[in-house]
């Protein structure tokens, strides 16, 4: 992906949140005193997982689509995902009346395939091993005359990611609080970078974290390394939907100089922490949406003042949420 790609500004994150009113859920974020209790600390949880298709995904799927050209309607779009994003389009595209292709990793759990069969979407399955769904999805689009929408790399998707971070500043100030810090689960690092555009205007003086699986780390590596490090492996973690190869160009571009540090929390990690928003928060966390909720339950997140967690999917495998909430 180029770097030459226009930057999006808080401009643009405040021109997505107008649009974007009325049609994406304003999310609750929850207090639970058990979960105090256990940190030490007072944390607030916003719920991305109770938005519309299960994830923040479709925030700036929509702000992408409903942006589109009339004359490229027609042609309809094209995106690449493990899962949620491809749910985001899906969604935003039958809700345009735009036709939508997505590839997707031949791996995915399938509540995440059927939710894209069901909004009408197409499926076209890659090896993410092995494959580059990248590549694939680009020559589809090129085939067809079709728009992509990558799940990261583009200001207007990343803008639209962002209205979740506009969204937890105007709910820290009804609850008449100031916020120490934000934790976002991290994969190809488009919600941290419409998030840190926000953030940086509405609250300057916070600190900002990514969250990410043991051995997957690899936003947590290129913010200490001071340049882009890739994971040397695409699977072995439960939290499918963080496994990205490397933080994108446009998105480690806007990070770099917004995140204080990347932090990290292995796969049983997630599950006690899946288990824990289950039985305190009431909330049905994937476990890459549980990431960053993982890292603050062991107590990971420096300081002690108000700390935001952003839950970000609840598009979770029955058979192995069922599994984690009784073991």
């Amino acid at each position: 992906m180029s770097t030459d790609m226009k930057r999006p500004e808080f401009a643009d994150v405040k021109a997505a949140h107008a649009r974007l009113k009325g049609r994406v859920v304003r999310t609750p974020l929850l207090r639970c005193a058990a979960l105090d209790a256990s940190v030490g600390r007072p944390v607030f949880v916003k719920a991305e997982c109770l938005q519309t298709t299960g994830s923040f995904k479709y925030r700036g799927a929509s702000n992408r689509i409903m942006q589109l050209a009339e004359d490229k309607k027609a042609a309809g779009v094209v995106a690449y995902s493990s899962g949620n994003h491809a749910q985001g389009v899906a969604a935003a595209a039958a809700e345009a009346g735009v036709p939508a292709l997505i590839v997707m990793p031949k791996d995915v759990p399938a509540v995440k395939s059927e939710g894209v069969k069901a909004r009408g979407a197409q499926i076209v399955y890659y090896d993410r091993v092995s494959e580059n769904r990248e590549e694939i999805a680009a020559a589809i689009a090129k085939e067809r005359g079709a728009v992509l929408v990558p799940p990261y790399e583009d200001p207007m998707v990343i803008a639209g990611q962002g209205t979740a971070g506009m969204e937890c500043a105007e709910q820290f100030q009804e609850f008449g609080v100031k916020p120490e810090a934000l934790i976002v689960n991290a994969g190809g690092g488009g919600l941290t970078a419409g998030i840190a555009l926000a953030w940086e205007a509405l609250y300057p003086g916070a600190k900002l974290y990514t969250a990410e699986p043991d051995g997957f780390d690899d936003h947590k590596r290129s913010f200490a390394a001071g340049k882009k490090q890739r994971n040397d492996r695409l699977d072995g973690s439960v939290c499918d939907a963080l496994l990205t190869p490397e933080p994108g160009d446009l998105t480690f571009g806007i990070n770099q100089s917004r995140i204080t540090a990347g932090l990290s929390a292995s796969d049983e990690e997630v599950f006690a922490a899946m288990r824990f928003a289950f039985l305190y928060l009431k909330i049905t966390l994937e476990p890459g949406g549980a990431m960053a909720l993982a890292i603050t339950l062991k107590g990971r997140v420096p300081g002690q003042g108000p700390l935001c967690v952003l839950a970000t999917g609840g598009n979770v495998d029955p058979a192995l949420f069922a599994r984690v909430i009784t073991a």
